[in-house]
Formats: structure tokens, sequence, C-alpha cells
């Protein structure tokens, strides 16, 4: 009888061995798998959504950027731009900014990084552009100064501002344009130009444009 009992006990230790080894499998293969945290492209970036793609795009005082050193997080940071033109992190201190596109700037931070981290993975996102502004007066949904995103027109600036208020004169919308140290007067008929017949009114606006809206 003894002999029986200790049979089926053995069974039964058995058969849990086999329930549990799927699940124990299975915790093995996951702990030996590389998770994204610990891969290159897990730590290439943080995750930061850039405010521009265009590679030309020049930093400037205000802007801020995400500046990712692979696997030093220590050096990777947030960091504004100061209105002297610098930022500043770890190892290297102040370094110059204003005036290089993203690719530049990664190419002087991995210069400066190399004398500290060995083959050091830099990379540089604009998530905030607030160097480059123009501005929207008058009644329009939202005036104010607007981050002046690569390639916007007037009527995309529109737009932005939640686009013209209910009195808002369409007919006599003018840029205001600073130009050789004067300022220029261009008109933009809202109607003429959201219905396709004058283009040429729909200007590409530069860095302090001012919309002006009767």
């Amino acid at each position: 009888m003894r002999e029986i009992m200790r049979m089926k006990a053995s069974g039964a230790v058995a058969l849990l061995g086999l329930l549990m080894m799927p699940w124990g499998a299975s915790t093995m293969a996951q702990s030996s798998t590389p998770t994204a945290a610990n891969s290159p492209a897990g730590q290439s970036g943080t995750g930061s959504k850039a405010a521009t793609e265009d590679p030309n795009y020049v930093i400037g005082p205000q802007d801020v950027l995400d500046i990712n050193v692979w696997k030093e997080p220590s050096v990777s940071r947030t960091v504004p731009v100061r209105t002297d033109g610098k930022i500043s992190l770890p190892l290297i201190d102040d370094v110059q900014a204003s005036g290089l596109t993203p690719m530049q700037l990664t190419a002087t931070l991995t210069e400066k990084l190399r004398k500290y981290i060995e083959d050091p993975q830099v990379t540089v996102i604009v998530t905030q552009i607030n160097s480059q502004r123009v501005y929207i007066i008058g009644q329009v949904q939202r005036p104010g100064a607007y981050p002046l995103l690569p390639g916007m027109n007037i009527l995309q600036a529109l737009t932005t501002a939640g686009g013209l208020a209910q009195f808002a004169n369409g007919k006599k919308i003018y840029l205001l344009r600073n130009e050789d140290g004067k300022q220029t007067k261009y008109y933009f008929n809202y109607k003429e130009v959201l219905s396709g017949k004058k283009p040429e009114q729909n200007l590409t606006l530069k860095t302090g444009d001012q919309i002006v809206v009767p």
C-alpha cells in the first residue's frame, strides 16, 4: 500500500514539473532576449518629438534642444539655447549652438566628448523653435507670436492663429517686413488666395514678419 502511495506521489511531482516547464522556458527566453533599452536603437534617442525635420534648420537663441548621448544618461539632457547662443553640458561646459544646424552641432559635441567618452554617439533634436517667430496682429482668433516653421506662408500662419475673427476684413490683410532697414508692406486678400486666384500674395514668411488683420 505504501509503495502504491509513493508511486502516486512521484507521478504528481513529475506532472507538476512538466506543467511548469513552458513557464520556465518562457521566463528564461525573456531574460536572455535583449530589450530595446539595452540595444543601441533603444537608447539612440529619448522619444522627444522634433519641432522641425528640416536638416538645414539653423539653431537660434531660446530654441530648446534634446541632446542624447547613447549609454550616457548623466550627459544626456534637454537644454535651452541661451541668449548668448550657447548651451551647457556636463564634461564640456559651454558650447556654441546658435548658428549651427543640428547635424553640425552633433559633430561639434561628438568631437568634444571624444576626450572623455570612447566613441560617443550623439543625437541632437530641436524640440522647440523659439528663436524664429512671426507675429499675427488684429482680428484673428488667437493673436500673438508664433514659431516660424520651415516653409510657412501667410495662409498657414493665419490658420495657426485659429483663422479670421468674425468681423475681420479679409480683403485688407497685409504683411509688414523689415528689408534693408526699411519696413515694406505686402497686401494679402484672404478670399482670393483661398480660392487660388492670387497665389503670389501668399508669401513665404521670414523671421520677424508681422501679419496685420484689420
